[in-house]
């Protein structure tokens, strides 16, 4: 049998079998395949095909210098299981291993899905109008359905502390730039000042995903379009719900505004695509807001502070990926480009602090 090639991130096939006969199939078990996943930008993932055909998926933490309080394999394993079952669809939870030396980091399992990701105007343009309206319900009503999830019943009422969340979160993106922040970036420390300011007074506490969008779900698109999973759940925590609509938002692009956060001529970095949502039939930005409010009953009168704040997040996050990137530290092509995003963020996040 062809010895499968191996992606970087896979320290050891041959312990990963043996490790896989122990704890999942009971049996001697041969990978014949594993394929990196592309389209994500912090954790890695990578698809396993066994000689038995059955198909799993392996998430582990990014290579080189990981972040404190990020990436923490078991605590994405939690979540997924916690919600297998319930009406928020997810992957079916595999197993977990903290045993750092059998591929080298801790990983998890889960089922492969065999769903289709979204991500690019080119990808939904394929798509009718009406598919396309029906997909920006879907993602309305399953967003609505992660705030209402009861996390008490399912066992994720002490996924995290819920009250203070948004100044926690000021805080702790504040650390992660320290950590990471490679160069001057204009207007950071003006943002901080006006986010810090205007902080909202304390609301409502849910389960938040922490980074829903299109391309964080997995659908089949006939006879119409159906979410079959949520996928990416590294950074869900319990805290403000409308964090989470104003980071959807933040990627959510209208017609006339494609290319906004990728000006440069060759392309998007990678999973970083904005214009999924331009085509034919999508709802607006504004009504996809409208739509969640009232499936919901939540006041999103101050969305531009929150969209504000998911600008300055996914700027630190990116800061850090590019600061993993200088260090030779990723995997896939395009990394290069990731860094170019920041400043455009914190320039928007700045406008939009402006306007309030």
């Amino acid at each position: 049998m062809t010895t499968p090639t191996v992606p970087p991130g896979i320290a050891s096939v041959p312990r990963l079998e043996s490790w896989l006969a122990d704890t999942v199939t009971g049996t001697r078990v041969t990978v014949t395949d594993i394929r990196l996943i592309a389209g994500g930008r912090s954790n890695l993932t990578y698809r396993l095909t066994l000689d038995t055909g059955r198909q799993l998926v392996l998430r582990r933490p990014p290579l080189g210098h990981v972040l404190p309080t990020a990436h923490d394999m078991s605590r994405e394993f939690r979540v997924i299981s916690a919600l297998a079952g319930t009406n928020v669809p997810v992957a079916a939870p595999v197993a977990y291993c903290a045993d750092g030396e059998v591929i080298g980091a801790p990983f998890y399992l889960m089922d492969y899905v065999p769903g289709q990701v979204l991500r690019t105007g080119a990808d939904t343009a394929a798509l009718t109008a009406a598919q396309n309206a029906k997909l920006s319900e879907e993602l309305a009503d399953m967003l609505a359905a992660i705030h209402g999830v009861d996390t008490g019943a399912v066992g994720l009422g002490d996924l995290g502390k819920g009250a203070g969340y948004l100044r926690r979160q000021l805080d702790r993106w504040q650390r992660q730039w320290q950590l990471s922040v490679t160069r001057e970036v204009p207007g950071y420390d003006e943002l901080v000042a006006k986010l810090t300011d205007r902080l909202p007074a304390e609301g409502e506490v849910t389960l938040v995903h922490g980074d829903f969008r299109i391309d964080n779900v997995l659908v089949v698109t006939e006879p119409q379009p159906e979410i079959l999973a949520v996928v990416d759940w590294e950074m869900a925590t319990l805290g403000d719900p409308l964090a989470d609509l104003g980071l959807t938002l933040v990627y959510w692009t209208d017609p006339g505004e494609e290319g906004w956060l990728n000006p440069a001529a060759d392309g998007p970095a990678p999973g970083l695509s904005t214009d999924a949502t331009t085509s034919q039939g999508f709802l607006t930005r504004a009504e996809f807001a409208a739509g969640y409010a009232s499936r919901t009953g939540r006041d999103i009168s101050q969305i531009g502070y929150y969209m504000a704040f998911a600008y300055f997040k996914l700027a630190v996050v990116l800061e850090g990926i590019n600061a993993r990137y200088l260090q030779h530290q990723t995997v896939g092509e395009g990394f290069d480009r990731e860094g170019r995003a920041v400043p455009i963020l914190i320039a928007r996040a700045n406008d939009v602090m402006q306007s309030l």
